[in-house]
């Protein structure tokens, strides 16, 4: 069923209201010498192009009337020259402002990613992909155009105002201010204009979230397969559609937002020029200046209602953006909860004794811990199995042995040190996971091993290969190492995809092996072959395995069976039948 929009609530309008200019100025801040010469060359740029209504002046009244062909061509080719030097001065002012703003949204972008990346499980279980994709993309690509040309425009256009108005003084102040008459309502007109469009930026940029997780969930392999197989395709184009239509409606809102107050002030700017005249032309002030002085007047006139239009327009555009920063400093001001050390303890030949100390540890927003009072002592080169019901604990513990989740209370050690402790990178060659839920990238199976370890050479990643019985099957295809595994790995099958995964864990050569389920997905044969390879792999290495298939786990040291994050029964296979427990029951 389509969704219905979503609405702003009273925390996310205060949330865009909190962005402060001081925080998006920052954003710039390794970039002030590029900034500094582009206001430089606006600046010139604006003091040469305010001598072209002099010369006008001095053409309409000097040159023409004298017929002083000498002085008109000089004055003609200072015209010409003005125009070429600032055409010059634009393209290098737009090259360096260009530069500068994609570093900006480059940094951001980076910035974002990784932050996201320090990010714990729990985020990604709780936040939608096409969400997530959305910042990145529409939210930081939407701010674009403010952060590449905002700041130089509002310095060109305020530089040109600024010079404009002064120029205006000098020829006739009088007139000046009667050009100067429409700058309130303007200001006025404008502020309002800029709130009604962030509002609506906020809204269409949420819409755009949905979108993408709509395009996410309907068009992955999984979603496909799943929409083919339960004939949901119907259902899921009419969700697309309805968010399509809303996207329609904001799009056209976004841009007629306050398009009549902005064309009433365009109508007034084309006003003034009318009344210059009829004030010029009017007995009190009739001859007190000349026809060059006029035209000379209305040009720059002209000029100045150009770039004041341009400075209020970068305001609104300013102030509407906030709503898409406000989005991209929401996710920049996640804390982080698994933090690296400040000062990692160094493995510097660790051997896999791993220790679960009196370990608690409850799910975010859940009442009952998944692990509670839990203590393991597994020697180096041991083998520990973990068994028992579904939902009862298994994984929870190997995604802590992992630090994928930081217990409660209590800790888990490696040769005696906190995993907190150790640094991301010396945890994860120190401990490899093959979980039940294999995820290959888009890309070769010879990149996909290598991902785990990108220095290793050709011959590695086939001895890893072959270790977990996929090197003949790799072999055999076509392209054999190159061959394209497909999206999330859908050109294999998932026993294929599991001994594909095994091979580039073991390809890290880990101290703690933890298997999660990793044989769930072989036949009965291959999973005795990849076990014979887990068997050989295992000696000197420690072993963690969780399976629901006890054969798999008949010869490990150490058997525990969980119950609700408790240990229920410990021992040996032999031991745990003879005892009629729990572990019996699973074995009959």
């Amino acid at each position: 069923m389509p969704r219905p929009a979503r609405k702003n609530t009273a925390a996310e309008k205060a949330q865009a209201r909190s962005v402060s200019l001081q925080r998006i100025g920052a954003l710039f801040t390794d970039h002030k010498t590029s900034l500094s010469i582009v206001v430089l060359i606006i600046v010139v740029s604006s003091i040469v192009g305010m001598a072209s209504p002099f010369l006008l002046r001095a053409v309409l009244d000097r040159a023409l009337p004298h017929n002083d062909v000498r002085l008109l061509v000089l004055l003609v080719a200072g015209m010409v020259g003005v125009a070429a030097v600032t055409s010059a001065l634009g393209v290098v002012q737009t090259w360096i402002s260009t530069a500068v703003g994609q570093k900006v949204m480059h940094h951001l972008r980076t910035e974002v990613f990784t932050h996201l990346q320090r990010q714990s499980i729990a985020f990604f279980t709780r936040t939608r992909t096409g969400e997530v994709q959305s910042r990145i993309t529409n939210d930081i690509g939407g701010m674009e155009s403010v952060v590449t040309s905002t700041a130089t425009s509002i310095a060109a256009n305020l530089t040109t105002t600024v010079a404009t108005a002064v120029a205006m003084a000098a020829l006739s102040w009088r007139l000046s201010l009667i050009s100067l008459v429409v700058l309130p309502p303007s200001v006025w007109l404008t502020r309002r204009v800029a709130r009604m469009r962030r509002e609506i930026t906020d809204q269409r940029q949420k819409e755009l979230a949905d979108l993408n997780v709509t395009i996410e969930e309907g068009l992955s392999i999984g979603g496909v397969q799943l929409s083919k197989t339960l004939g949901t395709a119907p259902a899921l184009i009419r969700r697309f559609t309805a968010s399509s239509e809303r996207l329609i409606d904001l799009e056209l809102r976004s841009e007629l937002a306050g398009r009549w107050r902005m064309a009433s002030m365009s109508v007034l700017f084309a006003a003034i020029p009318a009344v210059i005249y009829l004030a010029a032309g009017l007995p009190a002030t009739r001859g007190a200046m000349s026809i060059g002085t006029l035209v000379a007047f209305t040009a720059l006139q002209s000029g100045l209602f150009r770039p004041l239009l341009g400075l209020l327009n970068v305001g609104v555009s300013l102030t509407s953006s906030l709503a898409l920063f406000a989005r991209i400093f929401e996710y920049l001001d996640l804390p982080v909860d698994i933090e690296e050390p400040a000062r990692p303890v160094r493995l510097t030949a660790p051997r896999g004794h791993l220790r679960f100390e009196g370990v608690t540890f409850s799910y975010a927003g859940s009442t009952a811990p998944a692990v509670q009072g839990l203590s393991l002592d597994v020697p180096a080169g041991g083998s520990l199995a973990l068994v028992g019901e579904t939902g009862s604990g298994k994984s929870t513990i190997a995604a802590l042995i992992a630090r994928l989740y930081d217990p409660t209370s209590g800790r888990v050690t490696i040769d005696g040190v906190d995993l907190r402790d150790l640094s991301f990178a010396d945890l994860s060659n120190v401990v490899g996971v093959v979980s039940q839920e294999t995820y290959l990238m888009h890309t070769t199976v010879r990149e996909n091993l290598r991902y785990a370890r990108p220095s290793a050479t050709d011959a590695e990643i086939e001895a890893a290969a072959r270790a977990a019985q996929i090197h003949e099957l790799i072999a055999s295809l076509p392209d054999g190492y190159d061959t394209m595994v497909g999206s999330r790995g859908h050109r294999f099958s998932g026993g294929e995809k599991q001994r594909i995964a095994i091979a580039r864990t073991l390809l890290r050569d880990p101290r703690v092996l933890v298997l999660d389920e990793a044989t769930s997905a072989l036949d009965t044969e291959t999973e005795r072959a990849v076990q014979r390879a887990f068997d050989e792999l295992s000696v000197g290495r420690t072993t963690v395995t969780i399976a629901h298939r006890l054969s798999t786990i008949r010869d490990a040291a150490q058997i525990v069976v969980v119950d609700h994050g408790h240990v229920l029964e410990e021992g040996t296979h032999d031991d745990l039948v003879g005892s009629g427990g729990r572990y019996a029951m699973l074995a009959a």
